[in-house]
């Protein structure tokens, strides 16, 4: 017997009995991204390597590391996608949506880095992303924060998220902090990992979000990026602050918050939690005023965010929200005698009509009533529509209840469609 194939290591299948849960959470982040007035778009999955190496930086893990990157036939090389906003400034600009427009753009989908599984992240992971162009001032980073604010709320886990908050100033600004970290380091270099020296040298900003408790501890009397700040970042930051103080979302300044990615500037942005065990980030953004212009188009200012659904699922799942999630059906069609199965399959479709919301399996296969009570009960459905024989004759259905302690009931054909609403 040849070997049975299995799923790629750290590419997940999402079964039956999750996808209900998955359902329901991007139910909540399409509305909610509605509600604020942002459009979706969708993105190919294989994009060119380079758009990448020049957005996301090909000093960052991500390009050195994590991509899945390929030649195609043409000897183009193609990279799978690692993260959404890159493709998504790649598409407005192909397509004259930016310039001299204000888009607000969401986008749902699965994007690819070969990095070592964990819990919650996965080589191939589900991002939902929100996209903001044309808007330089404070309000719409105010705005952004407050949509992702009302996700938490929506899903029920607003009390075990923690907004975290920092300015990294305009890209000149940075420069100048990033010069003088990198001459403060040098100074401790013996001491710094393996890691944050090779960072100290490609990426600097990246030494201040180490995990190493002896590098956190070189970093206390590290520069600080707010004093290189000017007036103009300053002042952007104090409005950002305001208007979050205005609305009542709690935050925390962490000055060493400061994004993986090279394109970020002023506001950048993390929520997160400790409820999946160590505290870990659910969702992360900010400001890239100069990606657009880096990427081929003319200078449009952008902020945005994104997060992983997986981790959400695991959240809501692991703290036991969402709990009103509708079944799989609602209704198991059970069918009993010589010829019922035809008759009941139209009654189905003209109950489906009829209550369009309604979901109703019909029972295939044949077997006793036994049997049949055994695969209603299985799916999950509030009750099982009885049709038998004497049914069909009388123009009845027997009503029995799977989930309420109720006695079961007939019912006239006639009534069962107003029946059916009032399971939604």
């Amino acid at each position: 017997m040849s070997k049975t194939i299995q799923a790629i290591r750290g590419m997940n299948d999402c079964l039956p009995s999750e996808t209900h849960i998955w359902q329901k959470v991007e139910s909540i982040l399409r509305r909610v991204a509605s509600n604020y007035g942002f459009s979706e778009i969708r993105m190919p999955i294989v994009e060119s390597t380079a758009l990448f190496k020049r957005s996301v930086g090909e000093v960052t893990d991500i390009v050195e590391k994590e991509m899945y990157t390929f030649e195609d036939r043409n000897g183009d090389s193609l990279s799978l996608r690692p993260e959404g906003t890159a493709s998504c400034v790649r598409a407005g600009n192909q397509h004259g949506l930016l310039y001299n427009q204000e888009q607000r753009l969401w986008y749902m989908g699965p994007m690819f880095r070969h990095e070592r599984p964990q819990k919650g992240r996965y080589r191939q992971f589900h991002q939902f992303g929100i996209e903001a162009f044309g808007f330089a001032g404070a309000d719409i980073d105010a705005e952004i924060i407050m949509l992702s604010a009302r996700l938490w709320r929506e899903l029920g886990i607003d009390d075990v998220v923690t907004l975290e908050l920092n300015s990294l100033g305009s890209s000149e600004e940075r420069a100048s902090y990033s010069k003088a970290l990198v001459d403060y380091l040098t100074l401790h270099q013996a001491k710094l990992d393996e890691d944050s020296q090779r960072r100290m040298h490609t990426n600097p900003l990246r030494v201040l979000d180490s995990k190493n408790p002896e590098v956190q501890a070189i970093l206390v009397d590290a520069p600080k990026l707010s004093d290189f700040l000017g007036e103009e970042s300053k002042a952007h930051f104090a409005e950002l602050c305001q208007r979050l103080d205005a609305v009542g979302i709690n935050y925390v300044l962490n000055e060493r918050l400061v994004r993986g990615l090279d394109y970020y500037n002023r506001t950048v942005f993390e929520w997160v939690t400790d409820s999946l065990g160590a505290q870990g980030t659910i969702c992360a953004g900010g400001r890239y005023d100069g990606l657009v212009e880096q990427l081929g188009g003319k200078a449009t200012p952008g902020i945005g965010f994104a997060l992983g659904i997986e981790r959400l699922v695991l959240m809501v799942t692991s703290l036991e929200k969402l709990n009103d999630i509708r079944p799989q059906v609602e209704v198991y069609l059970a069918m009993l005698g010589d010829d019922v199965d035809i008759q009941a399959n139209l009654l189905a479709e003209q109950w489906r009509d009829k209550v369009p919301e309604i979901r109703i399996q019909c029972h295939c296969g044949g077997g006793n009533f036994k049997k049949q009570m055994k695969r209603a009960d299985k799916s999950g459905a509030q009750v099982a529509i009885i049709l038998g024989e004497d049914e069909i004759a009388n123009q009845t259905a027997t009503i029995k209840y799977l989930r309420e302690r109720k006695e079961q009931q007939s019912m006239a054909l006639a009534d069962v469609p107003t029946f059916l609403a009032q399971l939604i």
